[in-house]
């Protein structure tokens, strides 16, 4: 099975740590770097990543480095790096602090990394994706956001445990930001074929639906510090999986639209196949009235947040 040479993780912390875990033991790469700027953090999680290789079995070279330009010559270049939205924090304030972090990030890509394929992760992951595609001037094919796959997996699972079935029997996909304004399609969501619509009453898939929006909330009030990586770091593995073998699979992602569900300029989470170039396509699916009013309202948040981020110094 042919592999990638190198794969860069920027940020060394509970995301990045996790998914560089993950990575390495899927031996996607020959190499795989872990920078952060915190001096021994991304070093000592590669060598204890990497003293894990006789036991798993794995062949990948992991190291840690401090320095952006070590993300030189990476086939995939994955941005975890940023703060979390904290109590007393505003949308502006997390977009400037995130934006000066990506687009520094974005610009040692774009010097050291210029044929890489970006896998943004930093929220607010859409509005994050737009800054990375701005400043490196990437094709859309070669920047993706993590955000549609997460929630369609966490959507997934909830319809599976509420029906007593197994996850990988239910199809889902959710579109839109990742937040409030996401748009889990339920026209579109089956259990081995059969319409969710079919299997559950209204108001038990309303309080799917609402529980999924609340996802990671959920998770932070448990935890009261941090927030969710291990389901990030697995869908990120997924999306990478998915380019780096080639495999067409059809996930919900965030890219930027071209006219596709009405919308242009901006990245939103929508069903796209994911190959060897990155992006290989979006996928159009009809939504009902509703689905697609919902979809509307989450890219105008999107918006909203772009047009913010245009205004910060």
């Amino acid at each position: 099975m042919s592999r990638w040479s190198k794969i860069a993780v920027v940020g060394a912390g509970a995301i990045g740590g996790s998914l560089a875990q993950r990575l390495a033991e899927s031996d996607l790469a020959d190499e795989l770097v872990i920078v952060d700027i915190v001096e021994g953090l991304p070093q000592g999680k590669a060598l204890d990543i990497e003293e894990s290789a006789p036991i798993i079995n794995f062949t990948t070279r992991v190291r840690g480095s401090t320095q952006l330009e070590d993300v030189s010559g990476a086939n995939l270049v994955v941005l975890t790096a940023g703060f979390a939205r904290k109590p007393g924090m505003s949308r502006s304030d997390l977009l400037g602090k995130n934006a000066g972090i990506i687009r520094a990030h974005a610009e040692a890509i774009k010097k050291y990394a210029p044929k890489s394929i970006v896998l943004v992760v930093t929220n607010p992951v859409d509005v994050m994706a737009h800054l990375v595609k701005q400043v490196t001037e990437f094709p859309r094919e070669r920047v993706i956001a993590e955000s549609g796959t997460l929630d369609s997996a966490r959507f997934r699972l909830f319809v599976a445990r509420e029906l007593n079935v197994s996850p990988s029997d239910v199809v889902a996909f959710v579109l839109g930001t990742h937040g409030d304004t996401m748009v889990p399609i339920i026209s579109r969501c089956s259990v081995r074929g059969v319409p969710l619509a079919e299997l559950l009453p209204k108001d038990k898939i309303d309080s799917i639906v609402q529980r999924t929006k609340n996802g990671g909330a959920e998770i932070v009030n448990l935890l009261k510090s941090g927030s969710a990586y291990y389901a990030p770091s697995a869908a990120q593995l997924e999306m990478a999986t998915a380019i780096a073998r080639n495999e067409h699979r059809l996930l919900s992602a965030s890219v930027e639209l071209n006219g596709e569900y009405g919308e242009k300029g901006i990245f939103l989470s929508v069903p796209v196949i994911l190959g060897a170039e990155g992006l290989v396509k979006v996928v159009e699916t009809p939504l009902s009235p509703e689905e697609q009013h919902l979809l509307s309202v989450s890219a105008k948040a999107v918006r909203e947040d772009v047009n913010l981020l245009a205004t910060l110094p």
